[in-house]
């Protein structure tokens, strides 16, 4: 295990260069540049001038498996051409032990990802996506990737995709050794926290926040075809209580990624998001058999698509993104 995560430490600093990391230009002419590091006050996601920002975009699907979209050329059609403004890159670590298995090659579709939102003003999540507790693991990756964008505005860090029978107490626990791993190097960048039973669990976390940290959120997690009212009002209690909350995945179909898109349950919570300033990002950049992946096939380009190169989930997710930015 050590030995692995040095060849990840010699991997970051050979891309990291001179200056301690990657940063975005100051220029408020840009997105990035106009609203800077952001921060949770109250429930709302703030830019740099404590004004309400609202982020929507869409996820990368798993790194190990879909790694041929984790490229430049991708997340610039996401910024051009589909106009989102975040991007998040899901480093798969399950199954198979991904990311401890091929380290190279995680971190380097998670740094590809990252600098290429940078580079085309765009915020983007650094997704440690894991269904377990792997504490060392986390810390070791939440050292090097918050040592390499400390100094970038663009980065969020989420630090547990999706919790699956642990319990609040076991994922709170954790949470707090990563947000102080974090801290200790980027004190300020905004930093989500997951919830059991992949993250529907927001309610329980809101009765029990962690304290004494700023810039905190909470990810909730809906599937349109299975969550409904129900966990919709979950989420509205929780935010009442004043919890922060950030959708960073969501879709418009059964739980499974597959079935049937439920349209006017997936338009209900478009406008439960739009109503509260929610900030969410769509899932996935991908071309598996499945309803939730947006890309048709494999024959399908990485970038540059056309409305035959899109499933009827990408086109639904290009269509509200341009319209909403």
């Amino acid at each position: 295990m050590k030995k692995i995560f040095i060849l990840c430490s010699l991997l970051l600093v050979l891309n990291t260069g001179c200056n301690g990391g990657q940063t975005s230009p100051e220029n408020d002419t840009t997105f990035v540049g106009t609203h800077g590091f952001l921060a949770v006050k109250g429930t709302a996601l703030v830019d740099k001038n404590g004004e309400p920002i609202v982020l929507r975009g869409v996820s990368f699907g798993w790194h190990n498996w879909w790694a041929r979209f984790y490229n430049a050329q991708t997340v610039a059609t996401l910024k051009n051409d589909w106009k989102a403004n975040v991007v998040r890159a899901a480093i798969g670590v399950e199954p198979n032990g991904a990311l401890l298995n091929n380290p190279a090659l995680a971190y380097q579709c998670m740094m590809t990802v990252a600098d290429a939102a940078i580079d085309n003003d765009m915020y983007v999540i650094i997704d440690f996506h894991a269904h377990n507790i792997n504490l060392d693991a986390a810390k070791s990756f939440f050292t090097q990737t918050a040592a390499r964008y400390k100094n970038s505005p663009n980065v969020i860090y989420e630090i547990y995709n999706e919790p699956d029978y642990e319990t609040w107490a076991e994922v709170k626990s954790y949470s707090v050794e990563i947000i102080k791993t974090i801290r200790e190097i980027a004190p300020k960048s905004v930093i989500i926290v997951g919830s059991p039973h992949w993250d529907q669990d927001v309610d329980v976390a809101a009765a029990d926040p962690i304290l004494n940290y700023e810039n905190l959120m909470y990810s909730l997690h809906f599937y349109a075809a299975t969550h409904k009212q129900d966990l919709r009002t979950r989420a509205e209690n929780a935010l009442k209580t004043g919890l922060p909350i950030f959708v960073s995945e969501c879709a418009g179909m059964e739980a499974s990624g597959d079935g049937a898109i439920n349209i006017d349950e997936w338009n209900a919570w478009v406008n439960f998001m739009e109503e509260r300033k929610l900030s969410y990002a769509m899932w996935s950049i991908s071309n598996k058999a499945e309803t939730c992946s947006m890309i048709k096939d494999e024959q399908s380009p990485i970038s540059d698509w056309t409305e035959s190169d899109l499933k009827e989930w990408g086109k639904i997710a290009r269509n509200l993104l341009r319209g909403k930015n």
